[in-house]
């Protein structure tokens, strides 16, 4: 049986809302698809943060690699429910 992730599970409501993915885990020793499913999200460097729209093959995607990134609604604030850092805002503004 697999161990529960430490994220929250990703919601089934699907708008037509942004998405702000940032990676925060290396991809290194991670399987060749989820490798290949962080690059379609443009991401693959920790740290790196992409404002995606929130589409059903989107959260496919992030459901694939939902162990190395943390998902936030763009207008909704964090998804995990906690408290967003000023450099948290920061880099997904520059992203």
């Amino acid at each position: 049986m697999n161990a529960p992730s430490s994220n929250p599970p990703i919601s089934s409501q699907h708008g037509a809302g942004q998405i702000v993915v940032t990676q925060v885990r290396s991809a290194i020793g991670a399987k060749p698809k989820a490798r290949g499913a962080l690059r379609a999200l443009g991401l693959g460097k920790i740290g790196r943060s992409h404002t995606l729209p929130d589409r059903p093959e989107i959260r496919g995607m992030l459901r694939k690699v939902s162990h190395l990134i943390t998902v936030e609604d763009v207008a909704g604030g964090n998804a995990a429910g906690e408290d967003v850092t000023d450099q948290e805002v920061s880099n997904a503004e520059t992203a």
